[in-house]
């Protein structure tokens, strides 16, 4: 597909497996100023590793999108069709977008605690992926987990809340276009700090809805705040997630936004924001 799609007196490709985790940053790592593109072929979780290895370095990268969710790409409008995904790379829009760090590892797409955190883990450790497989995880957990509370600074600022997840949005999306966030920004040099507060059971398909209509703003169990520098103070260590894959951190944590990092290829459609 990629000799049929891109042009062979132009690009000349060199194709690496990953064969565990980490192993995708340590090939980008490598890669950076040897090529002139560094591609994800993947999900969030893909893009993660190795935009984790670009960042910061000016090296442009691509995407084809391959995974469960495809948060990042369907924000930037890259085409879910892998042979048009290709012929994206050919076109060279390359924009400049944010990423952030949580207690100093980078995201791009979305971070987050409570319960999407703890779905993170659970989703893990199961043989299935894609998003039926997530949404059965989900009704399976929601009934037990509890909502926690959280210190918040954002800016300066001071906020106490008991939440059922923290999100902290770069794109608006966490994928399969279920936007939580559904004016956040890549390029607006903010993250939005999403505080799900606690809802009724019965509501879980409304909040579901709510995010593919792109209407979570309208509910009063969402409250968006966006900000670049966010401290939080929890009651103890528990999963977070960068990009979808999970991680255990500690009870204080630091969250912030790097402006303009990561320079990247987008999709034809995609409008600057």
């Amino acid at each position: 597909m990629i000799e049929k799609n891109l042009d062979g007196d132009v690009f000349e490709q060199v194709i690496v497996f990953s064969d565990g985790v980490s192993h995708a940053r340590q090939i980008a790592k490598e890669a950076v100023n040897k090529f002139d593109l560094i591609v994800a072929v993947g999900g969030d979780g893909t893009v993660n590793e190795v935009a984790s290895a670009i960042v910061g370095t000016g090296m442009p990268m691509g995407i084809i999108p391959f995974g469960s969710g495809n948060g990042l790409s369907r924000f930037l409008q890259i085409p879910m069709d892998t042979e048009k995904a290709i012929k994206t790379l050919g076109s060279g829009h390359i924009e400049a977008i944010d990423s952030g760090r949580l207690n100093g590892r980078p995201f791009f797409n979305m971070a987050g605690m409570g319960f999407d955190a703890h779905i993170s883990e659970v989703f893990s450790h199961g043989k299935k992926r894609g998003f039926l497989t997530y949404i059965k995880s989900s009704f399976e957990e929601i009934s037990k987990y509890k909502p926690q509370p959280y210190h918040l600074e954002i800016d300066g600022k001071v906020y106490e809340r008991e939440a059922f997840m923290l999100s902290f949005a770069n794109s608006s999306q966490y994928g399969n276009n279920a936007h939580i966030s559904p004016d956040a920004s890549v390029q607006d040099g903010l993250l939005d700090v999403c505080v799900i507060k606690k809802f009724p059971l019965w509501r879980f398909p409304e909040m579901g809805i709510r995010m593919l209509m792109k209407t979570t703003g309208k509910t009063k169990f969402v409250e968006i705040i966006r900000g670049k520098h966010i401290h939080i103070k929890r009651n103890g260590p528990g999963p977070v997630h960068l990009d979808g894959e999970p991680r255990i951190a500690d009870a204080a944590i630091e969250i912030e936004v790097v402006p303009s990092s990561l320079k990247i290829i987008v999709g034809a459609s995609y409008k600057k924001s």
